[in-house]
């Protein structure tokens, strides 16, 4: 059977009445979450992790793709309005998107990205189900060496992709990795960094850390923030609809930031935000209004929104085939396939067919809700942005708790959620970046069981990690991505300091 078949079988599947309702809850809870600030995809599909764990487990995971689809629809509609993104990836769209908005065209800045986000989600989910079969050939021949390469490549990059700093994303990540050694040895069966505590015996449980570190930690980190900023949301006037010259200079800029959105999110050292800003570049480079740039121009919001949607799709490309989370909800949902005891990679595509091509069927149709939510309800959407945040964050709070009780009825857990939720706190006060922390915790495990099978195989001989020329190249690429940033970084503070020392003579 070809991709396109399987398509089909998965659409049968995700048009079920019950599969339906998952992702109409998800695209819904997606896009309310997208549209209030601070509060990102990966946080809610973290809040559901615990609520979702005697569900079943192809509607939950459908459930969770329509949060992070939608999530990235809603972001848009806080840039524009608000001037404050609502997802990091949103951050381009403010610029024009705002100015637009006080300049009365509003309407129109929501519409090309709502249009924008389903064209590129559209063309981008597609992508992902025809390419998906070819990668997986890919990964069944690979061996431990080679999945062990391509892990360690996936941490370097998540570790310098979600931070400021290659060393504080590093520093992130020997954390999780440390984490992820307490528990009974897989290999001796011996006790790790248990301390005699029995509860540690079966490791950190994924689910409440991430629900810690992402939805305690915000939580104690936004009540901890004594500034608050004054928010005025910019109403919308007008028609919301667009004009014959607006479809005209937005439908280009669709299609190219798909085409820029699309393999960037799929990359390992990829994400949203980097395929924002190439696509705001090229707009501006390629724009018959380069004077409009700054100012509203309409091409600066539909070229970003489509890249920002594309990447979605395209984050979901190593995840689900490779097992690989390349961004912070992408690790999230790792956590939430490993808590129905499903591995992403080569072998969920021949063992369980059903549920991921479900699965990627439901993105074209979640695709296709978000653009009937979005128009129509946008004054919905818009009267969210009045939530004040003290009952947002309580409830936020009370939801962690409640969900952490609900799937595992121990004080010991809850303390476990109250010591995580701190360390989120101070890791975000210090500038750390969260992800590679829940990263190193998931893939930990994994990363040891495939090292130790590939000095198994070889007797202890570690030069077989670069005997294989596709491990070689991914370690190689591994050290690059570490040490390029560093390089690049130091030449533009010497640049600065040079300029500093001009300026003084």
């Amino acid at each position: 059977m070809g991709a396109f078949d399987f398509l089909m079988q998965g659409l049968a599947t995700a048009a079920e009445p019950m599969m339906l309702l998952y992702a109409l809850i998800g695209v819904t809870l997606g896009t309310a979450v997208g549209v209030l600030p601070g509060i990102g995809p990966a946080l809610t599909v973290a809040l559901l992790l615990p609520v979702t764990y005697r569900l079943d487990p192809a509607g939950s995971l459908i459930m969770f793709a329509g949060i992070y689809y939608g999530g990235m629809y809603g972001g848009s509609t806080t840039s524009i309005l608000l001037n404050t993104p609502g997802e990091s990836a949103s951050i381009i769209t403010a610029l024009e998107g705002n100015k637009m908005a006080r300049r009365g065209r509003g309407g129109p800045a929501l519409a090309t990205a709502a249009i924008g986000s389903f064209v590129a989600g559209l063309i981008a989910t597609l992508l992902l189900a025809f390419l998906a079969p070819s990668i997986v050939q890919i990964a069944l021949k690979m061996g431990p060496r080679e999945n062990f390469a391509l892990m360690v490549l996936a941490f370097v990059t998540v570790s310098a992709a979600l931070g400021d700093s290659a060393l504080r994303g590093l520093t992130s990540l020997f954390l999780g990795l440390a984490l992820a050694c307490v528990g009974i040895d897989q290999l001796t069966g011996q006790a790790r960094l248990s301390f005699g505590v029995p509860e540690l015996l079966d490791g950190i449980e994924v689910t409440t850390m991430a629900v810690a570190m992402f939805a305690v930690g915000e939580a104690l980190a936004i009540a901890g923030t004594r500034v608050q900023a004054d928010e005025s949301v910019t109403a919308v006037k007008g028609s919301v609809w667009m004009s014959r010259k607006d479809w005209a200079r937005s439908w280009k800029p669709w299609l190219r930031g798909t085409a820029i959105g699309f393999p960037i999110g799929a990359m390992p050292a990829g994400g949203a935000e980097i395929g924002t800003f190439l696509s705001y570049a090229t707009e501006k480079k390629l724009s018959k209004h380069p004077e409009e740039f700054g100012n509203g121009a309409i091409e600066g919001v539909a070229g970003p929104e489509a890249a920002n949607n594309a990447s979605a799709a395209g984050t979901l490309v190593p995840l689900l085939t490779l097992g690989l989370p390349t961004s912070a909800t992408a690790a999230i949902m790792l956590a939430g396939f490993q808590q129905f005891g499903l591995q992403p990679g080569p072998l969920l595509f021949a063992t369980n067919p059903t549920l991921v091509w479900g699965l990627i069927a439901s993105l074209l149709i979640a695709n296709a809700m978000l653009l009937i939510l979005n128009l129509p309800l946008i004054g919905l959407w818009v009267k969210l942005l009045t939530v004040p945040k003290p009952w947002l964050y309580a409830g936020i709070l009370l939801f962690a708790t409640l969900g952490t009780i609900g799937a595992n009825p121990s004080s010991f857990e809850l303390g476990m959620l109250l010591g995580f939720g701190v360390l989120g706190y101070v890791m975000r006060l210090f500038g750390y970046p969260i992800a590679p922390i829940v990263v190193g915790l998931i893939l930990g495990p994994m990363a040891e069981q495939q090292l130790r099978r590939a000095l198994s195989i070889s007797q202890g001989d570690w030069t077989v990690l670069v005997q294989s020329p596709i491990a070689a190249t991914l370690l190689a690429l591994a050290a690059l991505a570490l040490i390029v940033p560093l390089i690049l970084r130091a030449r533009g503070k010497g640049q600065v300091l040079t300029q500093m020392a001009g300026d003084e003579d």
